[in-house]
């Protein structure tokens, strides 16, 4: 067969399939999710809402289920109380129910107090469930239950961003909904218990409201105690106050805000141990409802009668401005744009595109005269790379909407994605070594079929560069891809294109200007020898593949892949004899591809539990690097030491390259070593929610990324192709 026709086969009837085992469990896993999902025009959140069911004993008519929003707040951000304190929002929950099942109220877990200078407020981090009872009418009918949950909350830093929620769920009547019961028991745990009133009572005065509480847990006394109003805006929660213990009897004096609006004759309140703010909710408290207020409230202090003209004169500014329509495409898009189209030229480098693409445009010195048939060619590519950087695009950005926390690069965090590709690659890379031809192992009709569509074999080769390229951040593409995940839709989606039209246009450039045809070497042996060549870029890719798969799966899984490829190496082989050898060895090495898949299989694709203090290593061993998490850097950063962290992941090819070079360059760790930094290295080979919110935070969507942190400054958020006087430059700032 001739050389040309060696890669455009595979395109067709290889790659199509197992491009679709690439997508299927990326499907599932996106139709999982769905369930709950955010809006698909949602942005990127900083707290990950998931809407959580449990009922042990089925939804029966008369029976009560539980619903719960968890939120997963980003590392330093919070979300708010029943009563926010200072400042902030509470997160409010809005049902659509079927008829006869009717929603009760949020039972708030114990929250924490997040002083900020002299303000204070109350809410949660890390993880918190917010558990909500249906109650179901003895005359429902129904199969199933429903619901639909609009939810908002505010999450703050030092920034506050308004975040929203749409979710879903179908509750079964028959049968047991308790996959969560976990979570839903450790958010009853951490409800406040309710403790009876006695003698408790307040006592306002001029600027102050005084507290005397009785019958709380002996284990509390003498303990410092927080002291949460669920009415808000009654006092000053950021400011100084006092408290004591007499026996049993807490007694404290807290200041009253100058803003109090309410005069209530009785309040429900909940006192807890102090503790710093942590992960998930408070240690757990209690609740005094209607403690008696004893004495009159002092005259709350008259509010302005009107809004200053100028500050009325802002917000109407303001609000026109929010509600402009956006006809405008912002400066940042274009940069964006400017910055994916010039970073998807790069990837046509990599060692995997690359001998795709030459051994696409080598095509012309065979065909140089037809001009007509180039350009066809040219176009079908354009398309396949660019269609299939926005399909990437578009599953990405779902998968983020419905609440998963991913990058640019997250199929690659799939083993059976990793697995898949190897096999890919062997084949191709068997092919052009000259092991078999398509046309000895596919029936001859299936296999001249190619020779009739050249141009789907164009557009599939478009495809397959594209796969083998997406696990890639080339230079000028991570600022572009960071921006476009919290860009609308559409524009984010153009930013996609622009990747893909760039990655592309080498080829399209040579299909169409015929003075590159002309200046390519006629035909002759070497493009024999050239084609053989190309094997070992592609063999090596499998090796890379592999080693990847070894941090995801471990060694037994990559061992396991290794067999496999092995034995399909025999069967395409043995499919490519003639006579009673290909029946035999084909039917023997298709069953011993079989069984193995069978027994060995699993652990290809099994995804390895690691812990918060599991080192995955990634690249050069050295004693200098710890294992990212934002508690070390935090720790870090608190005891006075700048702090570099390597963003990477194994399927990285540009970090690998950066670790051995420019990382381990004598002068740079010479430069560090100087300024006391603290290297950490955040993997994310397999998905990690915690580094995919650092990424996002840095403006970042995918890797490689470096960035140096240091108290007081800004963060430094280095180039993705590292230099060595780059990175000493940036040193030399600290």
């Amino acid at each position: 067969m001739p050389w040309l026709t060696l890669l455009l086969p595979i395109l067709r009837r290889l790659f199509a399939p197992l491009g679709l085992a690439l997508l299927l469990p990326l499907a599932a896993q996106a139709q999982g999710i769905l369930g709950g999902a955010l809006s698909p025009n949602a942005p990127p959140q900083m707290v990950r809402g998931e809407l959580l069911a449990h009922a042990p004993n089925g939804a029966s008519p008369g029976a009560q289920v539980w619903l719960g929003l968890q939120l997963t707040h980003t590392p330093e951000w919070h979300t708010y109380w029943k009563n926010s304190g200072d400042s902030g929002l509470p997160t409010e929950l809005q049902w659509t129910l079927p008829a006869g099942v009717t929603a009760g109220d949020i039972a708030w877990p114990t929250p924490r107090k997040f002083p900020l200078g002299t303000l204070a407020n109350y809410g949660y981090d890390g993880t918190v469930l917010l558990p909500v009872p249906l109650t179901i009418d003895p005359a429902f009918t129904g199969t199933h239950l429903d619901v639909k949950l609009f939810a908002t909350w505010l999450s703050c830093h030092k920034e506050c961003i308004p975040e929203e929620g749409h979710f879903t769920l179908r509750i079964p009547v028959q049968g047991s909904t308790a996959l969560h019961g976990m979570a839903f028991d450790a958010a009853f745990a951490a409800a406040p218990k309710n403790q009876p009133v006695g003698d408790s009572a307040l006592q306002p005065e001029p600027g102050f409201l005084n507290v005397a509480l009785t019958g709380l847990p002996a284990a509390w006394r003498g303990q410092t105690l927080e002291f949460f109003p669920e009415t808000a805006g009654l006092i000053e929660p950021g400011s100084a106050w006092t408290q004591a213990w007499d026996g049993e009897r807490w007694t404290a004096r807290l200041p009253l805000s100058a803003q109090r609006s309410e005069s209530p004759p009785q309040l429900a309140l909940v006192l807890a141990q102090a503790n710093p703010p942590g992960n998930g909710p408070g240690s757990t408290g209690v609740r005094l409802d209607s403690v008696p207020v004893q004495g009159a409230w002092p005259t709350v202090t008259a509010l302005p009668a009107a809004v200053p003209d100028a500050l009325k004169a802002a917000l109407a500014d303001n609000a026109a401005r929010a509600a402009a329509p956006a006809n405008d495409v912002p400066l940042s898009l274009w940069a964006a744009l400017l910055g994916a189209l010039i970073g998807g030229a790069i990837l046509n480098l990599m060692p995997c595109v690359f001998p795709v693409l030459a051994i696409k445009v080598l095509a012309f010195a065979k065909h140089a005269n037809d001009r007509a048939a180039h350009r066809a060619n040219g176009l079908a590519y354009t398309a396949g790379v660019v269609l299939s950087f926005l399909a990437l695009g578009g599953l990405l950005l779902g998968l983020r909407a419905a609440g998963e926390q991913l990058g640019w690069g997250f199929q690659l965090q799939s083993p059976g994605v990793v697995a898949a590709l190897a096999v890919l690659f062997t084949l191709i890379g068997l092919n052009l070594a000259g092991l078999f031809e398509f046309g000895r192992v596919l029936p001859s009709r299936v296999a001249s079929l190619q020779a009739k569509n050249p141009t789907t074999d164009a557009f599939l080769t478009g495809v397959l560069a594209t796969a083998i390229a997406s696990p890639c951040t080339a230079p000028f593409m991570g600022a572009s891809l960071g921006l476009a995940v919290g860009l609308p839709v559409a524009q984010a989606l153009a930013v996609f294109g622009a990747l893909g039209l760039g990655m592309a246009l080498p080829y399209l450039a040579a299909s169409w200007w015929p003075a590159i045809a002309r200046a390519l070497p006629r035909p002759g042996p070497w493009m024999n020898t050239f084609r053989q060549l190309m094997a070992f870029p592609m063999f090596a890719t499998v090796v890379w593949l592999l080693w990847v798969l070894g941090h995801q799966s471990g060694i037994d899984g990559a061992a396991a892949l290794l067999m496999l490829l092995v034995v399909l190496a025999l069967l395409v082989w043995a499919l490519g004899l003639r006579g009673k050898s290909r029946t035999v060895l084909g039917a023997l090495s298709l069953a011993g591809l079989l069984w193995l898949g069978w027994v060995i299989g699993p652990h290809v694709t099994r995804m390895l539990e690691t812990s918060a203090d599991a080192e995955v290593t990634t690249a050069v061993q050295d004693a200098g690097w710890q294992a990212w998490s934002p508690e070390r850097q935090a720790t870090l950063l608190a005891e006075g030491r700048p702090v570099f962290v390597d963003f990477t992941a194994a399927w990285c090819v540009t970090c690998q390259y950066n670790k051995r070079t420019t990382l381990a360059h004598a002068d740079v760790l010479a430069d560090l070593a100087a300024k006391n930094v603290a290297l950490l290295r955040a993997d994310w080979t397999r998905r990690d929610p915690a580094v995919t919110a650092a990424l996002a935070a840095l403006g970042r969507n995918g890797v490689p990324v470096y960035a140096i942190h240091k108290t007081g400054q800004p963060s430094q958020v280095l180039s993705e192709l590292l230099s060595v006087d780059e990175v000493r430059t940036a040193l030399s700032r600290l």
